[in-house]
């Protein structure tokens, strides 16, 4: 049995324009694409010099590590100097945090809700300091990377957003070391 759709889509190849009279209005403005679950192109920190730290693109926009790390360069120039915490950048919309000698940015498309973006930012800023025990900067990060990826595989999948509750995160990353530590143990003692 097929689930009934919450309002009749058009065919592929015939766009919102050619939706019938009377029918529901087109879901998307004019020039945008249809509403997607991948709504993240990019996370990234750097250091106060602008070099990176950790990082991960969801998409091709920059499919060479030298087109990344030109992008993050110039967004580092550009965002490194203000109190801001929201940049339009080479078409994309891009939000950012800093933390004694760090800089945590979120990139989504040009259309994208900020909102959205910043709630990814804040979750993965107060995830880092849990697990980091509130020492958010650059040594302990390092030393920590291994929690750090932890954390951002728990908040971001594919460009898809899965949680934006730090709390919620804790708890998964913490699960997964300690399962990690379960086989760890299972393996050492069956050698």
């Amino acid at each position: 049995m097929q689930r009934p759709e919450a309002w009749p889509r058009p065919h592929p190849g015939e766009g919102a324009a050619a939706a019938p009279a009377g029918g529901p209005a087109p879901s998307a403005r004019a020039g945008e694409p249809e509403p997607s679950l991948y709504t993240i192109k990019a996370v990234f920190i750097l250091d106060n010099d602008g070099h990176r730290l950790l990082a991960k693109y969801y998409d091709d926009t920059f499919p060479s590590m030298k087109e990344q790390m030109a992008f993050e360069k110039n967004v580092f120039d550009k965002t490194s100097r203000t109190d801001s915490e929201i940049a339009f950048f080479g078409g994309m919309t891009i939000v950012y945090k800093s933390s004694i000698d760090l800089f945590l940015y979120v990139v989504g498309s040009s259309y994208e809700n900020e909102l959205m973006l910043m709630s990814v930012l804040t979750c993965l800023f107060e995830s880092l300091n849990h697990i980091l025990r509130k020492n958010v900067e650059k040594r302990w990060l390092l030393e920590n990377m291994d929690g750090a990826f932890l954390v951002l595989d728990e908040i971001v999948d594919g460009g898809v957003i899965l949680e934006s509750d730090p709390q919620q995160v804790v708890q998964k990353v913490n699960f997964r070391v300690l399962q990690s530590a379960k086989e760890q143990i299972k393996w050492s003692l069956l050698k």
